[in-house]
């Protein structure tokens, strides 16, 4: 009986974990989803709000590498957004960086 009992915990406890594991979500299955946005693949709806990882120095290293220059008074704001003024082609542009590295002039 008492075998009966054991073998029959053992079944119910594994047929549980199974079904937990099925709740799990699954990793994104597309592979070419950028983690973080090059600047030739920007996110249409930049810049978007979210927890910003990204340094001040990294900041404006990604500016610059996005081809602005003088960039100065780099600021992170309340949405995770860095925010400075930098000039383009000569001309001045308030630029913004976000979460996912998308630059956007203003």
């Amino acid at each position: 009986m008492n075998k009966f009992i054991i073998a029959s915990a053992i079944v119910a406890l594994s047929a549980s974990s199974v079904f937990a594991q099925a709740a799990t979500p699954s990793a994104n299955p597309n592979g070419d989803t950028p983690a973080v946005a090059t600047p030739s693949d920007q996110n249409a709806t930049a810049p978007v709000e979210g927890a910003n990882s990204f340094t001040e120095g990294q900041a404006k290293d990604r500016i610059v590498e996005g081809g602005y220059a003088d960039v100065t008074e780099l600021k992170l704001d309340d949405k995770g957004v860095w925010q400075a003024k930098a000039t383009k082609d000569g001309k001045p542009v308030m630029v913004s960086m976000d979460y996912q590295g998308n630059i956007v002039a203003k």
